[in-house]
């Protein structure tokens, strides 16, 4: 299987992110919603272990192709691991806000005793693993551009933090599904562990934002559940938003590219003043922590 032709111009970049990180988190610091803020505290809980993952996953996974195939990848891995270094970084950050807070992450501890079982297991599983991982990422991040309401009334450094986020999510949606490919794996295998895939994470976000509104003493609150059932499954909510693009995947002709980017593309334009281009950062550099904040 040929690698795919990717020109320099098309690479994702690498950014640093210039908000303020230091200042403590507001609560209900998404526009006093106790539902929405535990739920993208939830996510954000799930972001540094599953970005190394990630990283490990495609850097083991380039490694084992042919010398011209791996060379044709290399520049799409390298600003892969760059974003999502920084991406692990951030959230790093913003994940001790949280334990401050009083906020425990059991999503991560849950998350590290599989990815354990993954020991020795094919490396096909890992980048398949990813590839499934980084669509439903692709798709909530296109929720979030598509939709400024889901942030609109957060605080505007937290906001952009997310919208940050799921623009470089978009831009790299492809990596991994390409390796995926390149490597040889097989539709049964893409089919079954998205699945798996999509099976923890929806167990894993709903138990992490219930404990969350439960140690934020929000869980038995009508206000928090009204906000939440809008935010769920109402018009606009996450379930009618994501069924669609989630079912994408499935199809035998899908590819991430077939994802609009344009969204991202000009969130990243429109907000330039907040990141800060550092280049397509080195596989070992990126995978110890840098760039940053």
């Amino acid at each position: 299987m040929n690698a795919p032709d990717l020109a320099p111009g098309a690479l994702p970049t690498v950014r640093r992110l210039r908000i303020d990180l230091d200042t403590p988190l507001p609560r209900h610091w998404c526009g006093g919603d106790a539902f929405r803020t535990a739920w993208f505290n939830a996510l954000s809980m799930s972001f540094p272990v599953g970005e190394q993952f990630f990283i490990d996953a495609v850097r083991a996974g380039v490694a084992t192709l042919p010398e011209a195939q791996r060379a044709a990848f290399e520049p799409a891995i390298k600003a892969f691991v760059g974003q999502e270094a920084t991406h692990r970084r951030i959230h790093s950050l913003f994940n001790d806000h949280l334990a401050r807070q009083g906020l425990v992450n059991h999503w991560a501890q849950r998350a590290q005793r599989r990815l354990r079982r993954l020991d020795g297991v094919d490396l096909r599983i890992w980048v398949g693993v990813t590839a499934a991982t980084e669509h439903l990422t692709a798709i909530l991040a296109e929720y979030l551009l598509s939709r400024p309401a889901a942030l609109g009334d957060a605080e505007p450094r937290l906001a952009a933090l997310w919208h940050w986020h799921a623009s470089e999510e978009t831009e790299h949606r492809s990596t991994a599904f390409d390796l995926y490919r390149a490597m040889g794996g097989d539709e049964r295998w893409r089919l079954r562990l998205f699945r798996l895939v999509t099976w923890h994470f929806v167990t894993d976000a709903l138990r992490q934002t219930l404990h969350n509104l439960w140690r934020d003493g929000s869980l038995w609150r009508v206000r928090t559940w009204a906000g939440g059932w809008r935010f769920v499954f109402g018009p606009d909510g996450l379930v009618r938003a994501l069924w669609r693009p989630w079912r994408r995947y499935r199809r035998a002709d899908f590819h991430p590219s077939q994802q609009d980017e344009r969204l991202a593309a000009a969130w990243l334009r429109d907000h330039a003043a907040v990141w800060e281009a550092v280049g397509a950062a080195t596989s070992a550099g990126a995978a110890r922590g840098a760039p940053g904040v």
